[in-house]
């Protein structure tokens, strides 16, 4: 059993002619008594080619040790990828309940795990949601681990990814600096799971465990919040900030014409912070309205568990209109940090060396002065800046595990530093 509240931070004052509300949704779950073992989880490995040697005995090492975090009566297979996916445990396109002959038996099963073929990510997750459907009322997740580049059409990834959309949860790792952040990115986008970087194969069994560990820790199957704006409004976005980044806004399910659900997946007890932005009509000075009216809903039942008002008051006073709520411009930052190394990345793998400087430049101020030391570090060993002159330039034979590592945690967003 889970309880649940909501909080919303915002500035609700509005100059004369203003349109923008912003406000930031803080979610927290509480656990009142243990998770319940209706669960079911689903570990890809990757098994094609590049897995040879060392990343084939360290991936065997994580799929054991995931199998032995989770708990007794939870379903649980284990899927190995390569062209195609292929059951390795348990036999048939089926789950399998965990105790202890199905453990040792999935951990005998992954010994014989050897690399070979390419990489077809979509037909994986296709095989996993296969699986998790049989499950409907569960907890559904899967964890997935790549070293490599999808050899995949980019159409049939994208089919594959929207057949499985809303069906299951699910978290990736990328190993080593041959695979692509954004293909993993697009899986978290679309499954609303987070996606991580294991810069060393011998650190995959420590990721395997934490997050199977978190899986366990899950009590809700499913939540969203369900967005009412009134007529004539536009909800310009609402995305998670906290504590990844991640857009919800276009996966709206309509409620009925003023409201949308938008998924947030399964829970426990943790905090998820979400920005809402919301464009309404202006209106005379002195007026106040509900611009938005935020509940936290499970979708298969209509359950409420928490709710909060969004309000827009516009006022003559530009003292007042001019505040700037500590916890939006926060988060604002953070969104725009991300933006900037993303950009850059991109311009610089383009051979765009000024907007490459200029983006990770402006990146690396942002991340000094928002607290966020671990990105600033990152920054410092794909661009220099001159601490004299301020003179950027972009170092030259960075690292692509560097390269990786920022570009992946560029995703991770840090927490409003309380005031002291």
């Amino acid at each position: 059993m889970s309880d649940f509240t909501l909080q919303v931070d915002q500035h609700k004052y509005l100059p004369l002619g203003g349109r923008e509300v912003h406000a930031i949704l803080t979610v927290t779950g509480t656990v009142a008594q243990a998770p319940p073992t209706e669960a079911a989880e689903v570990i890809i490995i990757d098994t094609s080619g590049s897995m040879t040697g060392g990343k084939i005995r360290e991936a065997r090492q994580a799929a054991k040790a995931a199998v032995d975090a989770l708990r007794e009566g939870v379903e649980f297979a284990v899927i190995a990828g390569d062209t195609s996916a292929r059951m390795v445990y348990p036999r048939g396109r089926k789950l399998a309940k965990v105790g202890q002959s199905t453990r040792d038996n999935a951990k005998k099963a992954i010994d014989s795990l050897d690399a070979n073929g390419g990489t077809s990510i979509g037909q994986w997750l296709l095989l996993a949601c296969d699986l998790l459907e049989s499950r409907p009322g569960a907890i559904r997740h899967a964890l997935l681990m790549t070293d490599g580049q999808n050899n995949e059409g980019e159409d049939a990834f994208a089919r594959a990814l929207k057949k499985c959309e809303g069906r299951f949860v699910c978290d990736s790792l990328g190993v080593g600096d041959d695979w692509v952040p954004d293909e993993l990115r697009k899986v978290s986008n679309a499954l609303l799971g987070a996606f991580d970087f294991v810069r060393d194969q011998k650190d995959l069994a420590e990721f395997f465990t934490r997050i199977t560990e978190a899986s366990m820790g899950k009590t809700v199957a499913e939540l969203a919040l369900r967005v009412w704006i009134p007529k004539d409004a536009t909800l310009k976005y609402i995305r998670q900030v906290s504590p990844t980044l991640l857009d919800l806004s276009g996966k709206r399910t309509p409620f009925n014409p003023l409201t949308g659900d938008y998924p947030t997946g399964s829970w426990g007890a943790e905090e998820r912070e979400y920005h809402l932005c919301v464009e309404v009509p202006t209106a005379a000075p002195g007026q106040e309205i509900r611009a938005a009216w935020v509940k936290l809903v499970r979708p298969d039942t209509g359950d409420v568990h928490a709710s909060g008002n969004v309000l827009a008051h516009w006022t003559e006073d530009l003292a007042l209109s001019t505040r700037i709520n500590r916890k939006v411009a926060h988060y604002t930052g953070q969104a725009e940090l991300h933006e900037l190394i993303q950009e850059g990345l991109s311009a610089r793998a383009a051979g765009d060396t000024a907007t490459a400087t200029a983006r990770l430049a402006k990146a690396k101020q942002l991340a000094d002065s928002s607290g966020r030391e671990d990105t600033a570090r990152l920054l410092e060993k794909v661009v220099e800046i001159d601490p004299g002159t301020g003179t950027a330039r972009l170092r030259r034979n960075v690292e692509k595990a560097d390269e990786i590592e920022l570009d992946t945690g560029s995703t991770r967003t840090s927490q409003l530093r309380q005031e002291s």
